[in-house]
């Protein structure tokens, strides 16, 4: 009896001791350390609980943001002659002798086109494209409210494709410029204009990108993408916000038929207001201008100038005889890399850089010259208007 005493105290005393070690080692290795193949538990991070929001939460109408801007939108109607040249053969006197000098001669016919623009200011000023009144004779302004005016060009700026023109009413809507540098992509825009002349249209969508450049369209670009729809018409036209500020004037589509296919163009108002001060202070736009012709550089020319992955620039591909790069030391061949400080990764920011300076300023170029470090000072001037 003895003897089986003892032994039960001794198990005893053993499965006490065992049940304390199972609890250090369960309270102190992690969960996951005693699971089959050690598998990491992954922790993520969950928005807290809320209340299911109804379905018809969010906005069912953009009434109100309508009804605010699109009486600021006109109509444009333009007018222009364009004149046949006389054919050569009438220079002929043989052929004059037969047909007479009527046939063939110089003829003139009339040619009409359709755009939208956006009051801007109670002074009568409009925003639109300068392609939509480009060597225009006459230009009509149709206002929703059904009155009409004929305007006059204050001034524009073919390397942005704006233009500012101006008519004498009273009483004028006005639109509320936006702030386009807040957009972000999935925001809900709309975009108000006159397609294919069938009458003020609004159509919707959300903004697909910001700051789309190097598409060919214009020298400064930094377009607002939507998918909102923009026909031939809404060109000058409005793009607003769910509130009715204006975010964008409507520009360029990209199509293969003509037609709206989901890609549309929009300069910011960000760079539209910049450039509508300039012209209606100035009667132009002032920017600043090196004399140099510039290019990105791809890999293989990246290698070819033995240049290292972190070294990004552009290179200098020709300069003006007597321009502000070739009075400052630049050469053909040299890599910029730096403006004032800023780094230049694309011709889209050299560009910018360079032409944001007012004409007389000095800016710093800093680049290689066969990996040779330079750092020179220019005095910029005024960039040639886009058609000399």
């Amino acid at each position: 009896m003895m003897r089986l005493t003892r032994s039960l105290k001794f198990i005893l005393q053993f499965a006490v001791l065992g049940l304390a070690v199972a609890f250090v080692v369960i309270y102190l290795l992690p969960d996951n350390a005693l699971r089959p193949g050690g598998n990491q538990v992954v922790e993520v991070r969950e928005t807290p609980p809320r209340e299911q929001l109804p379905r018809n939460a969010g906005p069912v109408s953009y009434a109100n943001a309508v009804e605010i801007a699109a009486p600021a939108v006109v109509n444009i109607h333009t007018k222009k002659l364009i004149t046949r040249e006389a054919h050569p053969l009438l220079d002929d006197p043989m052929f004059r002798h037969f047909f007479g000098d009527d046939f063939g001669g110089p003829r003139e016919r009339e040619e009409t086109n359709l755009g939208s623009g956006v009051i801007i200011s109670q002074q009568g000023y409009i925003l639109t494209n300068n392609h939509v009144i480009s060597d225009a004779e006459e230009i009509q302004i149709a206002l929703r409210d059904q009155r009409t005016a004929n305007a006059t060009v204050v001034g524009t700026d073919p390397d942005t494709d704006l233009a500012v023109l101006k008519i004498e009413l009273d009483n004028l809507p006005v639109i509320t410029l936006g702030r386009s540098d807040q957009l972000r992509v999935g925001d809900v825009v709309l975009a108000i204009g006159n397609p294919f002349g069938v009458g003020q249209t609004v159509t919707s969508g959300i903004v697909s990108a910001t700051g789309r450049n190097m598409l060919g369209i214009n020298t400064f670009e930094n377009f607002i993408q939507t998918d909102a729809a923009i026909n031939p018409g809404n060109s000058g036209g409005a793009l607003i916000t769910a509130s009715g500020d204006l975010v964008g004037i409507n520009t360029a589509i990209f199509s293969r038929s003509g037609g709206s296919q989901g890609i549309g163009f929009a300069i910011p108002t960000s760079l539209a207001r910049d450039v509508m001060h300039q012209i209606i202070e100035h009667g132009e736009v002032k920017r600043g201008w090196l004399g140099v012709a510039i290019q990105n550089i791809n890999d293989n020319l990246a290698e070819s100038l033995n240049l290292d992955e972190d070294q990004k620039g552009v290179i200098i591909t020709s300069i003006l005889n007597n321009g502000p790069a070739d009075k400052a030391g630049l050469q053909p061949g040299d890599v910029i890399t730096r403006i004032d400080g800023q780094p230049v990764t694309d011709v889209a920011t050299a560009l910018d850089l360079i032409s944001g300076n007012r004409p007389g300023s000095k800016i710093r170029i800093q680049g290689l010259r066969q990996n040779d470090a330079f750092d020179k000072t220019v005095k910029v001037a005024q960039r040639p208007k886009q058609d000399e």
